[in-house]
């Protein structure tokens, strides 16, 4: 039956896997499509960035070769940038040379991994700057390029605003003579030109890169946008049509689970109505006798006066038991009479001041004469009785019990708050239901008596924890 009722409930189910199923599958190919796209975006970028460096290395091999190299050796014989006059007329060959064109860092290696040159002077001398494309570019003479990035090129997508030099491109190429002296140009190959060192830096470039994730962007925002649409309109005919249907088995279940509940209500009333016809009476009869009895045993100081008064405790206690099947399997139809919620608490407080005083329980009242409402005085009499005894019960060794009552927007409200140990969260789901009890004595149908009466009188029940303990709160419409 309930794999029926569940195959019931959803019978538009092929259809919305259906219609999911090609959402996913069209965002899919949609995002490989644009993926594959970006990349070779990427990759295009990088080539033209990489033929940009190589022109531009190849711009301070000639700058460095015709304006620094030649007229230092005619000057001075010989290359020593250690001479404070060379250094800087290198320096200045370089900077004129990169000027504006987003240079980060560059540094030239003597053929002992050295830097004999760089844009930050405290790294003249150090040796472990230099790496395996210094080493390629000084004995094979070839040049090389990196990409250096602090981030993936996945997480690259998701960055709202990339930092600068986030994605840098290092280039190493090496230094080479380009004419030797006392030679013609016809006999210095590519291959046979002396190295003089190698060239390191590095550029950024992370508003090209950045300008790549936008296009990609854009062309997943298009392509989701038109499958959207198409899906958009076939979910909305489903959805349309499987609520349509879910409104159909809500009202079916809906009738389903009262007549349930009217049967089982049913069934409880004729298993009471037996019970009470079979045991009230005798056990009306054995609590009267009991009381009479301990009344006069308790005056003749006779040593059965314990048993006979826990056998009249039982009794009530059993008395009670009965008491509350009936009224929660019979419910009484309310009257609807004007009463005043203050004046039927202050009744209950009257009622419970020496079984509070016995334990130790103080009662603070904080509301005022007027709380009037339409309904039973007897039936929330009950209610609130079974409200704090419920609080009583819960505190060993004394606490507080506060009930708060206001009146507004045409509502009565009351609160009932203890200082005991509060619901658990089991407690809290299945409080309202009949015969669930945390006690080790009890019916487990107070509070559903309680909301019984509640709701019978258009009222409403919330239970909750408050800041020291349980937290009970009743509503009901004004008069």
């Amino acid at each position: 039956m309930n794999a029926a009722l569940k195959t019931e409930r959803r019978p538009f189910g092929f259809a919305k896997v259906l219609s999911w199923s090609s959402l996913v599958i069209i965002v899919a190919m949609t995002l490989i499509v644009s993926i594959a796209i970006a990349n070779f975006a990427r990759r295009t970028l990088l080539t033209k960035q990489q033929d940009f460096a190589l022109l531009l290395a190849e711009n301070v091999n000639h700058q460095v070769y015709r304006r620094f190299t030649l007229p230092t050796l005619l000057q001075f014989g010989r290359i020593a940038l250690r001479q404070e006059v060379q250094y800087e007329r290198l320096d200045q060959v370089v900077q004129s040379t990169i000027h504006g064109l987003h240079v980060k860092d560059l540094r030239i290696y003597d053929h002992e991994r050295r830097v004999s040159y760089s844009l930050d002077r405290s790294q003249l001398g150090l040796t472990e700057l230099a790496g395996g494309a210094v080493d390629k570019a000084l004995e094979d003479g070839r040049h090389s390029f990196e990409i250096l990035s602090e981030i993936s090129p996945f997480w690259a997508m998701f960055s709202l605003d990339m930092e600068p030099d986030s994605v840098v491109l290092r280039t190493t190429y090496p230094l080479k003579v380009e004419r030797r002296l006392g030679s013609s140009l016809d006999e210095d190959s590519e291959d046979r030109r002396p190295i003089m060192g190698a060239l390191e830096f590095t550029q950024d470039i992370t508003t090209d890169y950045e300008n790549v994730i936008s296009f990609q962007w854009l062309l997943i925002g298009v392509s989701c946008a038109s499958s959207l649409i198409m899906f958009c309109l076939l979910a909305f005919i489903i959805r349309r049509a499987d609520r349509m249907n879910a409104d159909r088995l809500a009202e079916k279940e809906a009738f389903e689970a009262e007549l349930h509940q009217s049967e089982k209500l049913a069934s409880m009333g004729r298993t009471v109505a037996g019970i009470a016809h079979e045991i009230r009476n005798p056990l009306g009869i054995i609590r009267s006798s009991a009381e009479l009895l301990l009344k006069r045993a308790e005056k003749a100081n006779d040593p059965s006066t314990r048993i006979i008064a826990a056998i009249h405790d039982e009794a009530k206690r059993l008395s009670q038991t009965v008491g509350d099947f009936l009224d929660y399997a019979r419910p009484r139809k309310p009257e609807r009479a004007e009463v005043d919620l203050a004046v039927v608490l202050d009744q209950v407080a009257g009622f419970l001041e020496s079984e509070l005083a016995r334990r130790g329980v103080r009662l603070e009242r904080r509301y005022a004469p007027g709380l009037m409402v339409r309904g039973d005085r007897d039936l929330l009499y009950r209610a609130f009785y079974n409200v704090v005894g419920n609080a009583l019960q819960a505190m060993d060794g004394g606490g507080e019990i506060s009930v708060r009552g206001d009146a507004e927007d045409g509502h009565v409200r009351l609160v009932f708050e203890d200082t005991g140990p509060g619901f658990s969260p089991e407690a809290l789901q299945r409080a309202s239901d009949p015969f669930f009890t945390t006690k080790d004595s009890g019916t487990g149908l107070g509070l559903p008596i309680v909301a019984n009466i509640v709701k019978s009188h258009d009222g409403e029940i919330s239970l909750g924890n408050g800041e020291a303990g349980a937290r009970v709160t009743l509503r009901f419409p004004g008069a």
